[in-house]
């Protein structure tokens, strides 16, 4: 007897505990048998209950088939229903009709059936979170050769975070005072913040005022042929959001943003080094060939030195890898907006991203339709601007006026539908400097007199806004250190129509 009790006892100790995924059928029963009884009982779980998030299934299709008849305002009672599931199913000894009738007798007040709705879906979310947990394993045990495991980790990133973000118990009408409270609360924060805006301020004081600055959730396309200064806008614009960032603590222990902000900077062309050296140059006024080739003397070295004890405490954060997918990206701004917070991402250049692999194989103009959808779907969902830089077509080139359109922009039909705000940077003396005539004769005094009038001087063209005008913005440009800045008073912007 000992022995067999010896065995049974080592016997335990290896089987398995084997455990039932989280569910509550009373809860499941109450919620259906309130829908049954009294419609209206619907209406308070339909904007984030589906039937998937019922574990028992026969709970799904009865959910299911109640929720068709109400939608099309139809009555859904135990009678009503049992017209539309098998008839045969047998329920823990009860029949359709039975179970339903059952379900209704049995029912909870249509007063408590948020809650057990809303018992019921976080238990599908638990579900979902073994799932996930459970899937990771088997792909670490079972991963293909070409499937790295930070691929894996990312797509994990993007399933978790798709499960926080979507199905929330909020959403629906919401009271005109409420929508009012929060017009207000954004007219106080901007009224807190630089420049007075609603958005973030860009620094760039004609800009501001045209936009408003950064919106969030806007999708901003900065586009320029190579030597405009795209990517120097990118970076000043950067830098100034995240020099002017001022945050407070919650009540919860959250930071919450007051001024300024947090900014990712993807820098899928150039290194993070390089990019450093730029914001470098651009704040302490020596030129970064000058900095690379070390023709700098102790002055210089004070001053790059000062500007760097500045910089190192900025809450700017680069992302220097090249060949990134959109969806990689996506993984990386939430995994950053996460852990440190964000308020602007920045991405050099659009027609640097891949899309999927999928998109990629059919042809370009597919692909970056997906970068563009999929980076203004990321806007809205992390509710912040996303500055992206693209290139323009080789056309420009071609035209007598140089000053950029919306159809020079490669693959331009989808990013100019996704984008909200399209702005170009045009710098005519780029142009101007490479048509010196021969030096002595008139052709070459005029040009002179023309090089002086634009000298230092750049064109932001906004061509496309959704919420505000579109027209020409001047500003100071420092070619030596490609640095943008704001022009004196009285060079007014160039006004142009307005388009919303």
């Amino acid at each position: 007897m000992a022995v067999e009790s010896t065995a049974l006892r080592q016997l335990a100790e290896v089987t398995p505990n084997y455990r039932i995924a989280p569910h509550n059928i009373e809860a499941e029963q109450a919620l259906l048998g309130a829908i049954l009884v009294n419609n209206e009982a619907f209406y308070r779980v339909s904007d984030f209950l589906e039937p998937n998030h019922f574990f028992e299934p026969v709970h799904q299709k009865i959910y299911d088939t109640a929720r068709g008849l109400i939608r099309g305002n139809k009555v859904a009672t135990p009678i009503t229903l049992k017209t539309f599931l098998p008839p045969d199913v047998d329920i823990a000894g009860l029949s359709v009709s039975q179970y339903l009738a059952r379900l209704a007798a049995e029912a909870t007040t249509v007063i408590n059936a948020s809650d057990y709705g809303r018992t019921v879906y976080d238990l599908a979310i638990r579900r979902d979170l073994i799932r996930i947990g459970e899937d990771m394993v088997n792909a670490a045990f079972d991963a293909p050769v070409d499937f790295a495991p930070r691929d894996q980790i990312e797509e994990s990133e993007r399933r978790l975070y798709e499960i926080a973000e979507v199905g929330r118990y909020g959403g629906g009408f919401q009271k005109f005072e409420t929508a009012l409270t929060t017009a207000i609360d954004m007219a106080a924060r901007a009224y807190q913040r630089d420049g007075k805006l609603s958005g973030l301020a860009s620094g760039l004081r004609d800009l501001d005022n045209k936009m408003g600055g950064l919106q969030a959730s806007d999708l901003i396309i900065v586009a320029g042929r190579p030597g405009m200064g795209k990517t120097a806008l990118a970076t000043n614009i950067a830098y100034n959001v995240a020099r002017a960032y001022v945050g407070q603590t919650k009540p919860d222990g959250h930071m919450e943003t007051v001024n300024g902000g947090i900014v990712g900077f993807f820098s899928v062309e150039m290194s993070a080094e390089q990019l450093a050296t730029r914001i470098v140059a651009e704040q302490s006024g020596i030129p970064s060939s000058t900095i690379r080739r070390g023709g700098i003397n102790e002055r210089d070295f004070e001053r790059i030195k000062d500007v760097a004890i500045e910089l190192q405490h900025l809450p700017l954060f680069i992302d220097e890898t090249g060949g990134l997918s959109v969806a990689q990206l996506a993984a990386r701004a939430r995994r950053l907006k996460r852990q440190r917070g964000l308020d602007l991402i920045v991405i050099d250049y659009i027609q640097l991203l891949s899309g999927s692999s999928k998109r990629a194989s059919e042809n370009r103009v597919q692909e970056v339709t997906e970068i563009t959808t999929s980076l203004k779907a990321l806007a809205k969902e992390l509710n912040v601007p996303i500055m992206a830089l693209s290139q323009l077509s080789r056309q420009v080139e071609s035209r007598d006026d140089k000053r950029p359109q919306l159809s020079d922009l490669r693959e331009s039909g989808s990013i100019e539908q996704d984008a909200d705000v399209v702005m170009f940077v045009y710098r005519e003396e780029y142009y101007l400097s490479n048509k010196e005539p021969r030096p002595g004769s008139d052709e070459h005094l005029k040009w002179q007199t023309e090089m002086a009038s634009v000298h230092g001087k750049a064109e932001i063209i906004i061509g496309k806004q959704r919420h505000g005008p579109t027209g020409t913005v001047n500003v100071q440009f420092e070619g030596a250190t490609t640095r943008f800045s704001n022009l004196a008073h009285d060079m007014q912007p160039i006004e142009g129509p307005d388009a919303f």
